[in-house]
């Protein structure tokens, strides 16, 4: 078996953490590669030397934009990834630093599941494309004010939202930005897309879920400075008045490792602070 194991450098207790976790798996006669930089550090061949396609699992050291990182940054690897939570929330990233080994051993046993969540696919006008595993936002950018975005679906007019952008986001997504802007929680297993201004002008713009097999259309109308467009905040593009950014399912899936002893609406009411009760 053939694991690729990532740490995010700005946690210093990553490195520690990637070393025992490659003698553990070298115990068990399991090869690990690292990102080529860290070869040398971690003793590990060099994810580089591997094609992705005989990589079996990927461990992430980190917290989500961790995940989010590497899903860009390696995105020739098609494994699914198993998060050790090192940052905040940890959506993804849920296994937290005491509980490492017994889910490593899990993940060996083979006591855990596969999800497959859906991903987003953008493309500007000039063939640009750019995938997002959380969402894809058109915020105002350097403009001071509101700007105008209408928005389409499969060809029929949605709504024309004046705010300081839209967020449109996958299940997996929607824990994130999108929440922080006031959209509804979905389970990750869900084939949907939630669409979500951005603090609208208008208080009856609200969130609204579409099915994931529709093609999202953003047009950018007020006679402003160019928006901006991020996927996952990531790759970026500028939109000119007048100008479309197509979005749409993408073919390719998030894979996310779920092991046994975790379940999401325990990650949700521990993240979230839900008491259950009134106080």
């Amino acid at each position: 078996m053939n694991i690729a194991l990532f740490r995010n450098h700005q946690i210093p207790q990553s490195k520690n953490l990637a070393l025992g976790i490659r003698e553990f798996f070298s115990a068990q006669k399991i090869e690990i590669f690292v990102a080529d930089d860290d070869a040398k550090e971690l003793g590990a061949a060099p994810i580089s030397d591997i094609d992705p396609k005989k990589i079996k699992f990927i461990i992430s050291l980190g917290g989500d934009g961790t995940i989010l990182n590497l899903m860009h940054e390696h995105e020739q690897l098609d494994a699914p990834i198993l998060g050790i939570n090192m940052g905040h929330l940890g959506f993804m990233a849920d296994v937290q630093i005491a509980d490492v080994y017994p889910s490593l051993q899990d993940l060996i046993n083979g006591a855990y599941k596969i999800e497959e969540r859906i991903m987003l696919q953008g493309e500007t006008l000039q063939g640009e494309k750019s995938f997002a595993v959380n969402d894809i936002v058109a915020h105002r950018a350097g403009n001071a004010s509101l700007v105008q975005i209408s928005v389409h679906a499969n060809g029929l007019y949605l709504n024309t939202f004046e705010a300081d952008g839209v967020i449109i986001a996958t299940p997996n997504g929607s824990t994130a930005y999108s929440l922080a802007a006031g959209g509804p929680i979905l389970s990750p297993s869900l084939e949907a897309i939630v669409i979500t201004p951005i603090c609208a002008h208008t208080i009856s713009n609200r969130p609204i879920v579409i099915t994931a097999d529709q093609e999202i259309q953003l047009q950018y109308l007020s006679d402003y400075d160019p928006i901006e467009v991020r996927a996952d905040g990531m790759a970026k593009y500028q939109l000119a008045t007048g100008e479309v950014f197509h979005i749409s399912r993408s073919k390719k899936k998030f894979k996310l490792v779920n092991l046994l002893r975790q379940d999401y609406f325990s990650t949700l009411r521990t993240k979230l602070g839900w008491s259950g009760k009134l106080r």
